[in-house]
C-alpha cells in the first residue's frame, strides 16, 4: 500500500527588507522626509541608498550642455541628503543625472542600480498626482513608496546643514 502525502502548503515569501533603495530628490520638505524614510529602512536591514537628482535639459540644448547653476544646486541637494544618511550610518551613493524628462531618468536609474524600492517625496495638493510622480508610479520597475508632505509655501526647502 502506497501512502501519498500532499506537499506542504507553500508559504508566501516574506521580504527581508529593502537593501537597495533609490531616492530622487528636489529642493522640498517632501524630499527631506523621503531621504529620512529611506535611511531608516536601509538602516534596519544594513542596506544602502542611492540619492539622485535630475537636471532637466531643455530640448534646444544638447544633453551634455554645461548648466552650471543647475548643477551647483543639484550638488548642494546631494550634500544635504548625504548629511541625513550619515546621521543614520547608511551607505549612500549620490549622482546627478542630465535628462530631458525627470521621470524617465529616475525610472532608468532604478533599473540601472537594481533598486528594490523607490522612495519619492511629493506634496499633498488635491487629488491628482503631479506629472513626474504619476509617471514614476506608472513606469517604475520596483515598488514605490510615496512620502507625502504638506506644501507650505516658503517653508518647503531642504534645511541647510
Amino acid at each position: 500500500m502506497a501512502v501519498r502525502t500532499s506537499p506542504a502548503p507553500r508559504r508566501p515569501l516574506v521580504a527581508t527588507g529593502y537593501r537597495r533603495i533609490l531616492v530622487p530628490v528636489v529642493d522640498s520638505t517632501a524630499s527631506v522626509e523621503a531621504v529620512d524614510v529611506a535611511c531608516r529602512l536601509a538602516a534596519e536591514r544594513h542596506g544602502s541608498i542611492t540619492v539622485t537628482t535630475v537636471v532637466e535639459v531643455p530640448p534646444q540644448l544638447p544633453l551634455g550642455a554645461h548648466m552650471d547653476e543647475e548643477e551647483e544646486d543639484a550638488r548642494a541637494l546631494l550634500v544635504r541628503a548625504q548629511a541625513i544618511a550619515d546621521s543614520y550610518g547608511v551607505d549612500v551613493q549620490a549622482c546627478v543625472v542630465h535628462a530631458r524628462d525627470a521621470a524617465e531618468a529616475i525610472v532608468e536609474q532604478a533599473r540601472r542600480t537594481g533598486a528594490e524600492l523607490l522612495v519619492v517625496g511629493g506634496t499633498c495638493g488635491g487629488r491628482r498626482l503631479r506629472g513626474t510622480i504619476r509617471d514614476i508610479l506608472r513606469k517604475a520597475p520596483c515598488r514605490v513608496a510615496l512620502i507625502a508632505a504638506q506644501d507650505r509655501r516658503g517653508d518647503s526647502r531642504l534645511p541647510a546643514r
